[in-house]
């Protein structure tokens, strides 16, 4: 029995859109792919909901090696994404200000090795003492400050929501089917598997890749007889704007985890809370207090102007946050054929998702990544127990 599909995407945002549209690009696959996406109108994803950023600030090679591609790859989206036949060229706004970490005497040792390995990769990341770093940045409280490091091209933000859209328009350009329904059921058959979606519709694919992010990715694993440590948790964003002009702003982490970039007239901040519970799939309320009581300190702390700001409308999003080591699980899962996850992204899902994109069109179009080898991202270290270790964890 032929499956009706050749590839079933669940999920259709960023990174889903990503495989769809560059595995319905390439010559040598010719298959049916079929998107399901449980919000058609993207109200509540990850990518419609974050601060849409990339960086080549990573410990590890494989992190920095897939932002490299990234931010080629954003810088020429015009082309890389245009509608087959011409058409509008997609635009996102994409803006390098580059990423600012800042290290204490104790964490500096860890930013000194890390620049080293992004240096060696081929990251344009100055490295600033106390005083050049006051001169660079002269809003800057540098008290307490051993070091900084700042991506001088290569890093910025960009609209996350109109990136997840080029990718949709061009996978849909290419003939790759969308689908407004919820999976409640995957089962493996001997040929195929069979996809049971919300809408009493059954699909049979002979390939299904889980993409489906915090609204139900582990849900989808389960359902698979799969049980990964990717858990649902919130982030709040919020607006503001200051008093005082301040120029010059990049995207900003403080030691603390604070992190804070400009945004239009304004800026936009954030961190982790120290209390990080799983959430419900509907749960978007904002706790306000979390501004006024740990972001607001923490922004004056650094950037003195920023005693004098005024917050706008805030918002929350959702992260599939992968417990075992913040790291995504991407490629096959083993045991289970014609399965692919592509999951666990905790919070860096836009920003590599044109290069797991890419290297997933690869996997499933010839077996083989060919390009660059996302194996570091294999389900198999989850089995060996071996996490790939990511100390810039934003």
């Amino acid at each position: 029995m032929t499956p009706a599909v050749d590839l079933l995407i669940i999920g259709g945002a960023a990174i889903g859109s990503s495989v769809a549209a560059q595995l319905a690009g390439r010559s040598d696959f010719s298959g049916r792919i079929v998107v399901v996406e449980a919000d058609p109108a993207y109200t509540f994803c990850a990518s419609a909901r974050s601060a849409a950023s990339i960086r080549q600030q990573f410990s590890s090679a494989i992190n920095i090696e897939i932002s490299l591609f990234g931010i080629a790859f954003l810088r020429d989206i015009g082309l890389r994404l245009a509608a087959p036949g011409g058409g509008q060229a997609p635009d996102i706004g994409l803006k390098e200000g580059g990423y600012l970490f800042l290290a204490t005497p104790e964490t500096r040792p860890i930013l000194d090795e890390n620049h080293a390995l992004q240096r060696q990769l081929g990251a344009d990341i100055a490295f600033y003492e106390p005083e050049a770093l006051a001169r660079r940045f002269p809003f800057l409280n540098t008290e307490g400050i051993a070091a900084g490091c700042h991506g001088t091209t290569g890093e910025g933000w960009f609209d996350g929501y109109g990136l997840m859209q080029a990718f949709r328009a061009r996978a849909r350009a290419l003939g790759v089917e969308y689908v407004a329904a919820r999976v409640i059921g995957l089962d493996q058959g001997e040929a195929a598997w069979r996809v049971r979606l919300d809408t009493g519709d059954v699909i049979e694919a002979g390939a299904v890749l889980n993409a489906a992010g915090a609204s139900g990715g582990a849900e989808i694993c389960r359902l698979a007889g799969l049980e990964l440590p990717i858990h649902r948790r919130k982030r709040f964003v919020f607006p503001f704007t200051c008093r005082e002009k301040v120029t010059g702003v990049p995207l900003l982490i403080d030691p603390d985890g604070t992190y804070v970039r400009p945004e239009g007239e304004g800026f936009i901040c954030g961190a982790g809370p120290d209390d990080d519970p799983d959430v419900a799939a509907d749960d978007f309320e904002v706790d306000h207090a979390f501004f006024d009581e740990r972001l607001w300190p923490s922004l004056a702390n650094r950037v003195p102007a920023f005693e004098a700001i005024r917050p706008g409308a805030a918002w929350a999003g959702h992260y599939d946050m992968n417990l075992f080591d913040h790291n995504a699980f991407v490629g096959r899962v083993p045991g289970r054929p014609g399965l692919y996850i592509a999951l666990g992204f905790s919070g860096h899902g836009l920003q590599q998702s044109p290069a797991v994109g890419r290297g997933l069109a690869e996997l499933i179009a010839t077996g083989s990544y060919e390009t660059l080898d996302l194996a570091p991202l294999g389900l198999e270290r989850l089995a060996q127990g071996k996490p790939l270790i990511e100390r810039n964890v934003v």
